[in-house]
């Protein structure tokens, strides 16, 4: 692995580490919609988790395509943001995983977020599981790099 490769994933890594909330972005019948959500990412980046009721849209949208992306960023709502902050959006694929096979993951989910554990042990409530395929990272306004996940 490139020495710049290795700085982007760490980049990366770093912000997902730093920051509790992503947008969720799903789509049905060509229509987008974004969602709010707290979220988790395996120590390789390759997993992305997040909880979600089975009784939402974009659970919904998700199980009817399961392509989706997420924005995660470090703005503060100040006007040097547009220089100084960092914003990835990633791409994947989501399903639906099963809470007690997949317990590593809920536990590396719910380190990060424990005020979720009751919500985690609702019998309505979904574990999603997106692979990530590629991750665009920006910084200084206009400076996009691409990694894929799996090279």
């Amino acid at each position: 692995m490139s020495d710049n490769r290795e700085q982007i994933l760490k980049n990366i890594s770093d912000l997902f580490e730093s920051q509790s909330l992503a947008v969720l972005s799903t789509q049905k019948n060509e229509q987008p919609y974004s969602s709010l959500i707290a979220f988790a990412v395996s120590p390789d980046l390759e997993y992305f988790y997040f909880l979600t009721p089975s009784t939402t849209r974009k659970y919904e949208n998700l199980t009817a395509n399961p392509k989706v992306s997420i924005l995660v960023n470090d703005s503060r709502n100040r006007a040097d943001d547009i220089y100084s902050a960092i914003s990835v959006t990633g791409m994947g694929v989501s399903e639906v995983v099963d809470k007690t096979i997949e317990q590593k993951a809920l536990d590396l989910y719910l380190k990060k977020h424990p005020q979720l554990n009751e919500f985690s042990q609702a019998p309505t409530t979904a574990f999603i599981r997106i692979t990530m395929n590629r991750y665009f990272l920006v910084n200084r306004f206009q400076n996009v790099v691409e990694v894929k996940i799996k090279p």
